[in-house]
């Protein structure tokens, strides 16, 4: 992984192997980024999504393996007891041309990933809301 500051946006390239949640995470944190919002594109080869079933109040969890194309991953940063937290969801295609997506756990890239933060002046902290089983960004 490398990274590059622009004015208020850091261009994050990440390589065969990285692992997207765990490498933004780890520059929000080098940066001491509170608040941003971010998109990218890429390709991985193993990732980890979930849809939240409302019911359970709990994420169904899907993995998919071989090459997929990122057709977009977007989400933000805020933070959560003090420290960076990641809300980001992906769409994919693979390579029979089935997109699939949802709520981002974690995805290994299998040749790059271009992940562009915007850095927003200011904070937003997640906090638990047992009504609906969710982080929600607090105020």
């Amino acid at each position: 992984m490398e990274y590059g500051i622009f004015d208020n946006t850091i261009v994050v390239r990440l390589d065969k192997g990285d692992k997207i949640v765990e490498s933004v995470l780890s520059v929000a944190k080098k940066e001491g980024i509170t608040l941003a919002y971010l998109t990218g594109i890429g390709a991985v080869d193993d990732f980890e999504v979930g849809v939240f079933d409302l019911d359970k109040a709990d994420y169904a969890h899907y993995r998919y393996t071989g090459n997929h194309e990122i057709n977009s991953v977007v989400g933000n940063l805020t933070t959560k007891e003090g420290a960076p937290y990641l809300h980001a969801h992906i769409t994919c295609t693979g390579c029979d041309g089935t997109v699939v997506g949802g709520h981002l756990f974690e995805g290994k890239v299998s040749l790059t990933a271009e992940i562009f933060l915007q850095i927003i002046n200011g904070s937003a902290e997640r906090k638990f809301d047992s009504t609906v089983g969710i982080n929600k960004i607090t105020f």
